[in-house]
């Protein structure tokens, strides 16, 4: 019943967010901006968020390789599009990540709970690589407002990271410290780790710069680098579908800080989430498969 509730919850939450954006700030002017968004920038940004999915179907292959459940790149990709596809289309926002843990137990002896703990890993890191990015961010903050940013910020990323581990259950979150050492800091692997965490993370934020762009809101390099991580971490809350609505809302109110309007925040917000869908739709091949037996 809890699950009914919050499948149902989180559609209409991403729903009436989005409505209250629309009627609360112009929405002919956000139609406006998107009606008029350059292709040439959409296409970049569908290309660097169709090559995050790759680099995280990889580094999710390595963590999971670290934690002794070792497959193929090829089956490291197609699973993670069909999980990001399913993330984004319903509700819970981690059905495709469960999945992803389920559909890959079969090929290994690792078990599902180590399947699992390679998911959660692997997603943490990207949390904690976007935190860093924005602690960063903030060297090149202009004014004195940092410090009101990184608290907002801190706030959306702490608040997202509990909820997540609230839902690992208290069994494996008592795995979850070894695991971390494993797929982290055994034999040096962080040195791999790394550069997929911050490849990842900057397709992510070009993703997202280009869909700005692309509505004509282009957004300097230390205002980007503090106001898109902001932006993104504000999907880490799970109270809707992929982010729908809350992404938008915080780019209302963080794009004036760029010196564009709230409606061209919302814009660059949609078009950065249609973008993802399509850079996820080759995850319907998957479905297409023959699941393993």
């Amino acid at each position: 019943m809890k699950r009914r509730w919050a499948g149902i919850l989180r559609p209409a939450v991403a729903v009436l967010v989005l409505a209250g954006l629309w009627y609360g700030f112009d929405g002919a002017a956000i139609v406006a901006h998107l009606s008029a968004a350059r292709p040439g920038w959409l296409a970049l940004a569908t290309i660097l968020l169709s090559a995050q999915i790759v680099l995280s179907a990889l580094r999710w292959r390595l963590t999971a390789g670290a934690l002794g459940q070792d497959f193929g790149r090829r089956l490291a990709i197609r699973e993670y599009h069909l999980g990001v596809l399913a993330n984004m289309a319903l509700p819970g926002g981690v059905l495709g990540d469960a999945g992803r843990a389920v559909r890959v137990r079969a090929i290994s002896d690792a078990g599902l709970a180590r399947a699992a703990l390679a998911v959660v890993i692997e997603r943490m890191a990207g949390q904690v690589t976007l935190a860093v990015a924005l602690l960063l961010g903030l060297a090149f903050w202009p004014g004195g407002a940092g410090w009101a940013v990184l608290g907002f910020g801190g706030l959306l990323v702490i608040t997202g990271t509990v909820f997540g581990l609230a839902r690992l259950g208290f069994g494996l979150l008592v795995q979850l410290k070894g695991a971390l050492a494993d797929a982290w800091l055994r034999a040096g692997i962080w040195k791999r780790q790394l550069p997929f965490s911050a490849a990842i993370l900057a397709a992510n934020l070009g993703a997202f710069a280009a869909a700005s762009a692309a509505i004509g809101a282009p957004l300097t390099l230390s205002i980007a680098s503090v106001v898109l991580p902001l932006t993104l971490a504000a999907m880490l809350i799970p109270l809707s579908i992929a982010g729908w609505g809350l992404r938008e809302g915080a780019a209302a109110a963080l794009w004036p800080l760029a010196g564009f309007t709230a409606e061209a925040g919302i814009a660059a917000s949609v078009a950065f989430g249609l973008c993802a869908l399509v850079a996820a739709l080759p995850g319907l091949t998957v479905l297409a498969r023959r699941a393993p037996a």
